[in-house]
């Protein structure tokens, strides 16, 4: 009588036939299908931006523009969702699964990744020609923006004020957050409110209020209505034109967007700080520590993913600044920055090849940060 034998041979699974879910041949259905999904709800739009010419035409009745395009715009879109929906509910199951997501997601996808993925592309092109685009000149453009002054200085500010701007936000909105945190509810809110305040004025009237501070007039053009010189000589000093000053205008400039940016930084580390257990502090106390040492050794480790995060976003936002330089002093006397210069080579001086090279140059150092950034946020998010 034979032992039945306790190791099971292998039997290698006989491949699918073509069609059954699983073999490549579905997948392969699985994958036209998504993609003709997301593709079919832009191609009808832009079918329905081409028939009805009319919404265009100004001598329409707008009553009657206002009237199509409500129908056609939401109840003829509302319609075409619904009968992509029919559609893949007919297919099988398992396809219909894979496929759904596509119907509804994909075309916003689709639109989002044109205008993403063309411009960028368009810009990288263009940047690789002349000044008016007609003639490819390879990597001249770059070559002078890394080699004449004109262009090095921009990148030696931005530079600078990728290092200075985001250490004093979030140095100014740590400590903030931090000492707002020891205030009663009541003081804690109006407190942050006041330092939150700059993030809603914008760049252009943020940099129109601090103009008046730094205002200069020369002798002879009545009296200084600056604050800054008006301090200045109330001390007894002659008046200062400070967006002139070498090196020092770069820094007046740069305390504009830590004025609005701190704000944030405050908000999102104060609610960092107030994600701390508890325990945690206690038990650093109850062993002898101190607060310094609790804020240095426990709450500054916990919330380093924040730190990190509200650090990324605001050097982002320091690398694309253009409208505090273009109000203050219009890049001149050395304060010009990549973004001003982007600008200026466009509109100002018609080279398109160098403007998309400078918009390039934007390109390639955001990117890491900003791959950096999502990926800090999504660590910080698995570890909620």
């Amino acid at each position: 009588m034979s032992t039945p034998s306790l190791i099971k041979d292998e039997v290698s699974e006989p491949p699918r036939p073509p069609g059954e879910p699983g073999s490549t041949d579905n997948r392969l259905s699985v994958w036209v299908l998504r993609i003709l999904s997301a593709l079919i709800v832009p191609a009808v739009l832009l079918l329905f931006f081409f028939t009805f010419e009319f919404l265009q035409d100004p001598r329409t009745n707008k009553a009657l523009q206002i009237a199509v395009a409500i129908v056609v715009g939401v109840g003829g879109v509302w319609l075409l969702f619904w009968a992509m929906d029919r559609l893949v509910s007919a297919l099988p199951d398992r396809m219909a699964a894979g496929v759904r997501p596509f119907v509804f997601a994909g075309p916003a996808l689709m639109i989002l990744g044109f205008y993403l993925v063309y411009p960028t592309v368009d810009t990288i092109i263009t940047s690789l020609r002349n000044a008016d685009g007609s003639e490819f000149v390879g990597i001249d453009n770059f070559v002078r923006l890394f080699t004449e002054s004109t262009y090095l200085v921009s990148l030696r500010n931005s530079v600078i004020w990728a290092i200075v701007v985001p250490i004093f936000c979030v140095g100014f909105g740590l400590a903030v957050a931090v000492l707002a945190d020891l205030l009663p509810r009541k003081t804690e809110a109006v407190v942050k409110s006041l330092i939150f305040l700059p993030m809603a004025v914008s760049f252009v009237g943020a940099s129109v209020v601090f103009f008046f501070m730094y205002t200069f007039r020369p002798e002879g053009f009545g009296e200084q209505i600056g604050l800054l010189n008006a301090i200045w000589t109330a001390l007894g000093n002659d008046p200062v034109d400070w967006l002139r000053l070498p090196f020092w205008n770069n820094l007046f400039l740069m305390a504009i967007l830590v004025w609005t940016q701190t704000g944030f930084a405050m908000v999102i580390l104060s609610s960092a700080i107030k994600g701390v257990p508890d325990e945690l502090l206690e038990a650093a106390r109850i062993d002898g520590a101190t607060e310094w040492q609790v804020f240095r050794k426990v709450t500054i480790p916990t919330i380093a993913s924040t730190i990190v995060v509200v650090w990324t976003t605001i050097l982002i936002t320091t690398w694309k600044v253009y409208d505090i330089v273009a109000v203050m002093t219009g890049g001149r006397d050395g304060t010009s920055v990549v973004a001003e210069r982007m600008v200026t080579e466009f509109y100002t001086f018609r080279n398109e090849g160098l403007g998309a090279a400078l918009a390039v140059v934007l390109l390639v150092v955001v990117l890491p940060i900003l791959i950096i950034n999502i990926r800090r946020f999504q660590e910080q998010e698995a570890t909620r």
